[in-house]
């Protein structure tokens, strides 16, 4: 057997390894993550993603308090579902990162998105501004002037890694629909799936309403949080304004394990 080909064999061996222990840590993050017997840590990485000065006078202005209904809203729906841990998620706020994460390539293949993870998941190691305990989840919250009138970009969760890249507007008019792409993004990280047609935006019957069995039907008064809109007509809805527009339904609770023995109403 020549040099080279050991050589090469070693690396594949190297690769092989390293990839099985990045999968074993994901898996048992994934089921602590969801057993719901501790608080999940969940730090917020505010980046100025235009480099304009209003955005940068927002998040200069940013505190925890600014993203304390996130932590309600989660207390709340969890409770409706039975669960007794009294915080189940914590929420930080990390000091502002000056880097952008990568970002996804477009009409990506299968492994253009795999290689695009693993990417972000070592941007996300090496760009770390918290000093506390480690993360269970990290969110990074690239802010926009909401002067900048571009259309944001998708915002995106992992479960695999339990990261977040949320697109938000700098402005106190906008924080509670951060808050709210910000809680649908961390329930990707838990294992909660999209509940609204990819190809028109629109929440889908039933498991994407928050009041599927409401007669009549339309118009709804709150949105499903992986439905990602309220249901007014047929083919329109709008985006909450906040939180306390939206809830988390069966389907949604199920997936992270909210729902077991207990039901909600």
């Amino acid at each position: 057997m020549s040099q080279r080909t050991l050589w090469g064999k070693l690396r594949l061996a190297a690769l092989i390894t390293v990839l099985l222990v990045v999968a074993l840590n994901t898996w048992l993050s994934q089921v602590r993550s969801t057993d719901w017997d501790t608080p999940l840590w969940v730090i917020i990485y505010p980046i100025n993603s235009d480099q304009r000065a209003d955005t940068q006078r927002y998040l200069n202005g940013l505190k925890p308090q600014h993203f304390s209904d996130i932590e309600a809203f989660i207390n709340r729906e969890a409770k409706r579902y039975g669960v007794t841990l009294e915080r189940p998620i914590e929420v930080y706020l990390a000091p502002p990162l000056l880097s952008d994460p990568p970002k996804p390539p477009e009409k990506a293949s299968i492994l253009d998105s795999v290689i695009w993870s693993l990417r972000l998941r070592f941007w996300a190691w090496r760009h770390n501004s918290w000093e506390g305990p480690a993360a269970d989840i990290q969110i990074y919250l690239r802010l926009f002037s909401p002067e900048n009138r571009q259309v944001l970009e998708h915002s995106l969760g992992l479960q695999k890694g339990m990261v977040g890249v949320v697109n938000g507007f700098a402005s106190e008019t906008y924080q509670g629909q951060n808050d709210f792409v910000i809680v649908h993004e961390l329930l990707h990280t838990l294992g909660a799936t999209d509940k609204y047609d990819l190809h028109n935006n629109q929440p889908i019957w039933p498991e994407g309403y928050a009041d599927p069995a409401q007669s009549p039907l339309l118009p709804q008064l709150s949105a499903e949080v992986m439905g990602g809109r309220i249901p007014i007509e047929k083919h329109f809805s709008v985006i909450p304004h906040s939180l306390k527009e939206v809830i988390v339904g069966r389907e949604t609770a199920r997936e992270i394990n909210w729902i077991q023995t207990a039901s909600a109403p």
